[in-house]
């Protein structure tokens, strides 16, 4: 349609949208567009210039012409989910949060896909500047085409643009929880499909076409494979491979798979990552409860973590990363002050500490040359079970692969730790000298090493310090170099078979006990800087950490976090029901207070810790807390009968 002819257009609308501009709510008229017309202009613009040909018609031959006048909103912020994909064709919309407008769209930029895929309420409103025509897209459509591969690199990218620019997080803008903050257990919409890797693909097909699914799950043992219908696409239709051949033939094995309380939006940006939209969600005991899709997590409204991570992963040097790293702990008070819950920000905390340790070795690998063997850089302690917060401290170690002699790359891995833990502490990150860090030659070792010491204390763990070794390791997690699932940790999947070393790590766990003997106060320090002050990290957190360890690994669970470890222990029965839902509220609770209290010290500029003063508590929450002091102790006193430990 030429501009002559959406003279037409607007002429045909003009008198009847200004007969109604003063109508409840603004009157927005609609006509058919021309689809070549529409395909022309939709080719010529993100995300749809990477679409088949086909593809783009398909939209066009059901896009409708909207008119708004100048003023007009198109959508309120908070409204009622929106229904359909805009495109703007002529004209200006300004997206407006309150009274500030956070940008102005032109025409070919597309807006309200957050909404619509989400099915939550717009976190701003939309708003023609000018006398505008949009194209509308109905949701299946458009659903569909934002979820290829093609797309959704665009889609999410726009959305963590728009995102820099929203004042504060969407829970303090009082919309619907966010999926960027969300479990993605919680998002899976589904339970998953399986089958055997001998399953015929028309079998498989037949299953997904059925369920209605995108994806299914091929199980293999002692790991996953995954068929989508991407793949039969293009692995079957397109190659002409037999419905009947095997499922293993066009499956994509290894599947990647993500652990139930991962954040949507880390998990998201993993997948854009990877390159792949499908990823099956794997609970610590190796349950498939489902898949998360990349459709199901391109509604990200959030955040300045997204920030954060974009800012640190530009920065060119150490100078450069602490300043995008002073951003971390004013992302940590906004999320307090919206009400996201303790556990969920240190995980968007521990997440953006992954993001600053991966660019730190990127820039110490610039300067340092190619390494002499592939590696790992692990996290461990609350970091690795995505736990931190700002006043961790951040352990680690580094695991190299392969057959290259220890001389050839010790040095040079033990130099490039050292650089990147000074990086850490110029970014305000504290890293105990005296504690478990890769800076410390000890802790940079081959895997085959790692293994070996690893076996050594589940055969004798009687030896000295081998029991909190174990402890350390079991927790690592790697965040930069070879993803292939826990090399270290899971070498102590073993120890489930191993009933010696099971009931010392028991006796080990219960070594750490809540300060239960007051009358009337709480049990605090009596002496030391800390005098007076309830340790909250040691009297409360560590208990029900190393009991969830013990009762994890028990279960054959090593790297997890500690509510994934209990979610697992009850199901595998090496803890009751009952006492691992009172260490998950007790958890809870003392995450909680604890993070109550470093945000406090961070709004007073005081360097965060774990050092309570009871005095500032209220008196209800002072009984909360000696309640749950004292249900934790019990547990411990139960277990403690039942293992014959003698521990009163």
């Amino acid at each position: 349609m030429a501009l002559a002819g959406w003279a037409e257009v607007r002429a045909a609308t003009y008198d009847q949208a200004v007969a109604s501009e003063r109508s409840d709510p603004p009157y927005v008229t609609s006509a058919p567009a021309t689809p070549s017309d529409v395909a022309d202009f939709l080719r010529a613009h993100p995300p749809f210039d990477a679409l088949e040909q086909a593809d783009v018609e398909r939209v066009a031959s059901c896009a409708e012409v909207e008119f708004f006048l100048a003023g007009t909103t198109i959508f309120a912020q908070g409204a009622r989910p929106v229904e359909h994909l805009r495109v703007v064709r002529t004209g200006a919309v300004e997206i407006v949060h309150g009274e500030r407008v956070l940008d102005l769209l032109v025409p070919g930029e597309l807006f309200g896909h957050a909404s619509m895929l989400s099915g939550l309420p717009p976190g701003f409103a939309a708003r023609a500047q000018e006398d505008t025509l949009c194209y509308r897209i109905p949701a299946q459509v458009a659903r569909d085409v934002l979820a290829r591969p093609e797309s959704v690199r665009f889609v999410a990218r726009s959305l963590l643009e728009m995102n820099t620019r929203t004042p504060g997080p969407l829970a303090a803008r009082g919309s619907s929880p966010d999926p960027a903050n969300q479990p993605v257990a919680s998002l899976i919409r589904d339970s998953p499909l399986l089958c055997s890797p001998t399953s015929t693909i028309r079998e498989a097909a037949a299953r997904m076409a059925a369920a209605p699914a995108t994806s299914i799950v091929v199980e293999l043992g002692d790991s996953l494979g995954i068929l989508t219908d991407r793949d039969l696409r293009s692995r079957v239709v397109a190659a002409g491979v037999s419905y009947e051949d095997p499922v293993s033939s066009v499956m994509s094995a290894p599947a990647y798979t993500v652990a139930p309380d991962r954040l949507g939006g880390e998990v998201l940006l993993e997948m854009l990552d990877r390159g792949v939209r499908h990823f099956p969600v794997v609970s610590a005991g190796r349950e498939v409860i489902g898949v998360v899709e990349a459709v199901d997590l391109l509604a990200v409204e959030t955040l300045s973590s997204f920030y954060l991570r974009r800012a640190i992963a530009s920065a060119d040097s150490v100078t450069e990363l602490a300043r995008a790293a002073e951003g971390m702990r004013p992302a940590v008070l906004a999320l307090h002050e919206a009400r996201v819950a303790a556990s969920s920000i240190a995980a968007i905390y521990s997440v953006v500490l992954d993001a600053l340790t991966r660019r730190l070795i990127e820039l110490a690998l610039a300067g340092a040359g190619e390494p002499p063997a592939e590696f790992s850089w692990l996290a461990l302690g609350s970091e690795a079970r995505r736990e931190a917060m700002p006043g961790s401290d951040a352990d680690s170690a580094i695991v190299w692969y392969g057959d290259v002699e220890e001389r050839l790359v010790r040095p040079y891995l033990h130099a490039l730790a050292l650089e990147v833990t000074e990086g850490l502490g110029s970014c305000g990150i504290r890293v105990d000298s005296h504690g478990a860090t890769a800076s410390d030659v000890l802790f940079v070792r081959s895997l085959e090493s790692w293994r070996r010491v690893a076996r050594d204390w589940i055969e004798r763990p009687t030896r000295e310090q081998a029991l909190i070794l174990v402890s350390v390791l079991v927790d690592s997690r790697p965040v930069w170099g070879v993803h292939s699932g826990a090399p270290v940790s899971d070498t102590f999947r073993a120890a489930s078979a191993r009933p010696e070393l099971l009931h010392l790590l028991a006796r080990f766990a219960l070594s750490h006990r809540p300060p239960t003997g007051f009358l009337r106060g709480l049990v605090v320090e009596h002496d030391g800087e800390h005098r007076g002050r309830l340790d909250l990290k040691r009297g409360g957190l560590l208990p029900v950490v190393d009991l969830a360890r013990w009762a994890g690994m028990a279960a054959g669970v090593t790297s997890a976090s500690t509510l994934e470890r209990l979610r697992a222990a009850a199901d595998a029965g090496t803890l009751p029901g009952a006492d691992v839902h009172t260490l998950e509220d007790a958890f809870e609770l003392f995450s909680e207070l604890r993070m109550e209290h470093q945000v406090g010290q961070l709004r007073a500029g005081v360097e965060p810790d774990d050092h309570l003063d009871p005095d500032e508590l209220s008196a209800l929450t002072r009984s909360y807390l000696k309640e749950a002091f004292r249900a934790v102790a019990s547990v411990q006193k139960r277990l403690a009968a039942e293992l014959s430990l003698g521990v009163r």
